[in-house]
């Protein structure tokens, strides 16, 4: 297997590490803006220099962003490469545009680094998807909101405070919004769910709210009565109907999710045969990432495929009613009083992200019963 890597940052050093001695697979151009002397690759500038070389077969991209990182992919793939991906914005902003290319093409599209970087999540889902329904996918799947939140909770520390640490520690971006906000986990669900189900998420029907508002009050409150604060995803098929949403969530302390520590991550399906089955693993990182990477690559070498289907398109319908923790101005029908903060009665899930994107300064989070 010849090999161009677009990009050569952290993962895609690391991907250009693995690769190095092994028999079956080389890395023999590197797409970068500035030269530099590599020993078995030539560094290059321009993307033709790639998709236009026919000794190139595969194509792994690893420079983040949607632009031009899809213009880049669907050259490559339009010229008949194979395509590996870290990518998971890309995939999933893209995936009606990416997915029915690769199957015209009969090209070979794997992006198990994207979701669970350290897991190999997206490889297990594969392999469940063949022998049985998947009912349920979803979990811990942002380091960097972990961190943040487990962090709050051992060290009662405030949440300024603790993502200052984040970013000084690598585990947070200079400007953490897509993180924070839920966006990156937001991704990894709806690409999850499009696999488990075999459908393709409308994602303006799949809600997300982050952590950015919580406080060390909010925190202590939970402490007080048990729970735990997760950002947890969720992505259900129930009679047909899809359900899927990123959200705050309040877990008993002692479930399997109250103990994920740090940066790591802890992602879940529900099989009609094989019911619960979790991966715990870093969820990012040069090596963590890189692996999955060179995983993918070898199983391009076997002709691995997608791992399912390119399906029909399908909206989330979020009518789940929930208990919820509400710290803001909050009028509904009140249970109870944590503090300020109130326990509402149930709620469905997706009147309370309506009711957050009307307050934009509010803490809302699940009650997992």
């Amino acid at each position: 297997m010849k090999i161009g890597l677009l990009g050569f940052g952290v993962v895609g050093r690391g991907v250009y590490e693995l690769t190095r001695g092994r028999d079956d697979m080389q890395v023999v151009k590197v797409l970068r803006r500035e030269d530099m002397q590599l020993p078995d690759a030539k560094t290059v500038r321009d993307i033709r220099d790639i998709v236009e070389d026919d000794s190139i077969d595969t194509v792994v991209e690893v420079m983040g962003g949607l632009h031009p990182a899809y213009d880049y992919v669907r050259a490559a793939i339009e010229a008949g490469k194979n395509v590996v991906t870290a990518n998971k914005a890309l995939v999933c902003t893209f995936y009606d545009e990416l997915l029915p290319l690769v199957q015209e093409k009969g090209v070979c599209f794997r992006c198990t680094a994207a979701v669970g970087g350290g897991i190999g999540w997206l490889s297990e889902l594969e392999r469940a998807r063949r022998v049985q329904s998947i009912r349920e996918v979803g979990g811990i799947m942002n380091g960097t909101c972990n961190y943040i939140l487990d962090n709050m909770t051992r060290q009662g520390l405030n949440y300024d405070d603790v993502l200052k640490q984040a970013q000084a520690l690598g585990y947070a971006e200079a400007d953490p919004s897509t993180d924070v906000d839920g966006i990156d986990t937001w991704h990894k669900v709806i690409l999850s769910a499009n696999i488990a189900f075999g459908v393709s998420l409308d994602k303006e029907t799949v809600p997300v709210a982050g952590i950015r508002n919580i406080k060390a009050e909010d925190v202590e409150n939970f402490k007080a009565h048990g729970l735990v604060c997760k950002l947890i995803s969720t992505g259900k098929r129930e009679n047909g109907v899809i359900s899927a949403y990123v959200q705050p969530t309040l877990v008993r302390d002692g479930e399997p999710e109250a103990a994920v520590p740090m940066n790591y991550n802890l992602i879940t399906f529900i099989g009609e045969t094989s019911q619960r089955m979790s991966f715990f693993g870093q969820g990012a990182g040069r090596y963590p990432t890189a692996y999955n990477v060179v995983q993918d690559l070898v199983d391009v070498l076997a002709g691995k495929g997608f791992y399912a289907p390119y399906g029909g398109r399908a909206a989330a319908v979020n009518d789940e009613k929930l208990t919820w923790y509400v710290r803001g101005n909050w009028s509904g029908e009140t249970k109870e009083y944590w503090g300020s903060a109130a326990v509402t009665a149930p709620v469905s899930v997706a009147a309370m992200h309506a009711w957050l994107k009307e307050n934009p300064n509010a803490f809302a989070a699940a009650i997992r019963g």
